[in-house]
């Protein structure tokens, strides 16, 4: 995440900052300058080239603060939501807006990384669009198919998703991290293409073509095999193929952001990660002594590691793969 500062009076904003809390103005997000820039008391801005832009429709709605090209319509991130809580249904409401917090997040960390998501109203075949249901009537099952992502939103809520996590032994549950591994197995699908890239990937995650049910059945009557951690970077990840892919999608994005936010705040002063001429490279030499730091700078506040995971030699391997693909 980059470090954004008021282009009116140079104080320092969030990524979610629909005003600036120093001098008052009304802010949204460029998508375009991947910027927080002014917008004027119309909800204005206009940038460099003339064209005008318009801060989305769901401000309200969802805290979405990015610039849409038509009044009174929402923007691309926007877009990419296909199904929302009705307006019937206060808890699902409630919880809706962190949800999207998430996402754009995850939107903006792909556009950096050189990646555009691309809408199914835009491409009906390869597209993708996120369904963030409600589970507060009916059951909702977070996943991926054919570029649709599930998303369940009582996942919003702190104590429901600590008490999921507590429940399933998990190191790690978080809204972005479930977008981040959802959007792994769409990754997957888009990119693992052609003869080259698919006997690699069959090479260092497994085939698969194995049955997913019967895997799913195998994991959760035996657990994950004896010695998991010294070729797996989490349990789940031992599931099956698909599931290893998408765990190590995913903690590709964790440490790849990680890094980029800590050099915009300073923390760090190596080059930027595409600098480096493997991702490994960049997780042994920066990764590594950074994630133990900040685990140390949560105990010293009394809080759990940020980054409880240990990477072993194989997935240092995975992980190279999956940063090759964009």
């Amino acid at each position: 995440m980059r470090a954004f500062r008021c282009r009116v009076c140079d104080n320092a904003l969030h990524f979610e900052n629909s005003v600036c809390v120093s001098c008052g103005t009304a802010l949204g997000y460029s998508r375009g300058e991947r910027a927080i820039v002014p917008v004027d008391d119309h909800g204005r801005y206009v940038d460099a080239t003339g064209l005008v832009w318009h801060v989305c429709a769901n401000l309200s709605l969802s805290g979405c603060t990015w610039l849409a090209p038509v009044e009174g319509g929402q923007c691309s991130a926007c877009d990419l939501t296909r199904t929302r809580p009705a307006d019937d249904d206060p808890v699902g409401l409630e919880q809706y807006p962190a949800a999207e917090v998430a996402k754009r997040h995850l939107v903006a960390e792909l556009d950096t990384l050189g990646w555009t998501l691309v809408s199914k109203d835009d491409d009906p075949v390869d597209g993708l669009v996120f369904d963030m249901l409600s589970s507060v009537d009916e059951d909702v099952v977070i996943g991926h198919a054919d570029g649709v992502i599930t998303i369940d939103l009582a996942e919003s809520d702190d104590a429901y998703r600590e008490e999921v996590r507590a429940r399933l032994a998990e190191p790690y549950r978080t809204m972005l991290g479930h977008l981040r591994h959802e959007v792994g197995h769409y990754a997957e699908w888009q990119l693992v293409r052609g003869d080259e890239r698919m006997t690699r990937c069959r090479e260092l995650f497994g085939d698969e073509s194995v049955s997913y049910q019967d895997e799913l059945q195998r994991h959760y009557d035996q657990g994950p095999p004896a010695g998991w951690a010294e070729s797996f970077i989490s349990t789940y990840a031992t599931m099956h193929p698909f599931e290893d892919f998408a765990e190590t999608w995913a903690h590709y994005l964790h440490i790849a952001d990680s890094i980029e936010t800590a050099r915009e705040y300073g923390l760090l002063t190596v080059g930027a990660i595409g600098d480096f001429a493997q991702f490994r490279d960049v997780v042994t030499g920066v990764w590594v002594p950074l994630s133990i730091a900040l685990n140390q700078m949560n105990r010293s506040m009394g809080k759990d590691d940020a980054y409880p995971f240990v990477i072993p030699a194989p997935v240092l391997d995975k992980l190279d793969f999956v940063a090759s693909l964009i």
